[in-house]
């Protein structure tokens, strides 16, 4: 696959299958465990701490700009104090054991040992290295980690840099777009492919206000009906949204692979596989909207 014949939606179509890898942790009873023992155990404070560790003992500032959808008084309420726990070290060590032990407890030990895993480790490491550090900053703070030697760690590790790549810049497409977290998730909510209300304010920290003014300022903007659901105008705004983060994440699956497929593809189709074959890794995503 050259640049010139790029499928347009090669980015999204790869980050549909290898994300489902990345956000395995985050649901697995062993990411619990291993940060409880670290004397971390409110899931909110797990999650901040997990996904922040990489930028070091920062502050409530710099977490919720860089995850963009969380209301900054729940991201306060936890940072910096998680690092007094837990410092971002031990978070990251303990981050790559739950990985460890989740994907042998989902994929067995045969597969982790594959020569099909040490590939599709190569091939996604290999299209990390065109993600770019510009403007994105889960991304570069997860490239300045080392790459861990046992190949399944290594494919979770690239897969984690593909998924911070395209985050971030789906981030700066709503920016560009006038939309702020909140909104974000109200019209993601309203495609009907994003989460409930009721999650959202459990989960990120707003209230039904807050939810109910960001709706008003939406119907005001002329992207949502009086029912709640998305215009034309707001549907051409979430089309307009995915297309450019389909543009900012055009370099890691720009690169042939052997065959003429991407190597971001090729990574990823390993799973896709595993998961057909019933011993997948569970869905999910932690997308900002």
């Amino acid at each position: 696959m050259t640049t010139a014949t790029l499928e347009p939606r090669a980015g999204r179509r790869c980050h549909n299958m290898l994300n489902s890898l990345h956000s395995t942790h985050y649901f697995s009873p062993d990411l619990g465990r291993e940060l409880g023992a670290l004397g971390v155990t409110d899931p909110r404070a797990v999650n901040f701490a997990v996904r922040a560790a990489a930028f070091g003992p920062v502050g409530a500032g710099p977490v919720a700009a860089a995850f963009y959808n969380y209301k900054y008084e729940l991201v306060a309420r936890h940072v910096p104090a998680v690092w007094e726990t837990a410092a971002p070290a031990q978070v990251l060590a303990a981050r790559a054991r739950a990985v460890d032990a989740t994907l042998r407890r989902l994929l067995g030990e045969e597969a982790l040992a594959s020569a099909e895993m040490a590939e599709a480790a190569r091939l996604a490491l290999r299209a990390a290295e065109a993600c770019s550090r510009a403007a994105r900053p889960l991304y570069a703070a997860h490239a300045d980690l080392p790459v861990p030697e046992n190949p399944h760690l290594a494919y979770w590790h690239a897969a984690t840099l593909l998924r911070e790549h395209r985050g971030d810049g789906h981030l700066a497409a709503l920016m560009s777009a006038g939309l702020d977290g909140l909104e974000a998730m109200v019209t993601h909510t309203a495609t009907g492919k994003g989460m409930t209300p009721k999650w959202v304010c459990a989960t990120r920290g707003w209230s039904r206000e807050d939810w109910d003014a960001a709706t008003e300022r939406l119907r005001e903007r002329g992207l949502l009906d009086a029912s709640g659901d998305l215009t034309e105008r707001g549907v051409a705004l979430r089309r307009e949204i995915e297309d450019e983060t389909d543009r900012l994440d055009r370099g890691p699956v720009r690169a042939p692979g052997p065959g003429g497929r991407d190597p971001a593809d090729r990574a990823g189709r390993g799973v896709r596989a595993r998961r057909a074959r019933g011993r997948g890794v569970p869905g999910g995503s932690d997308r900002q909207g």
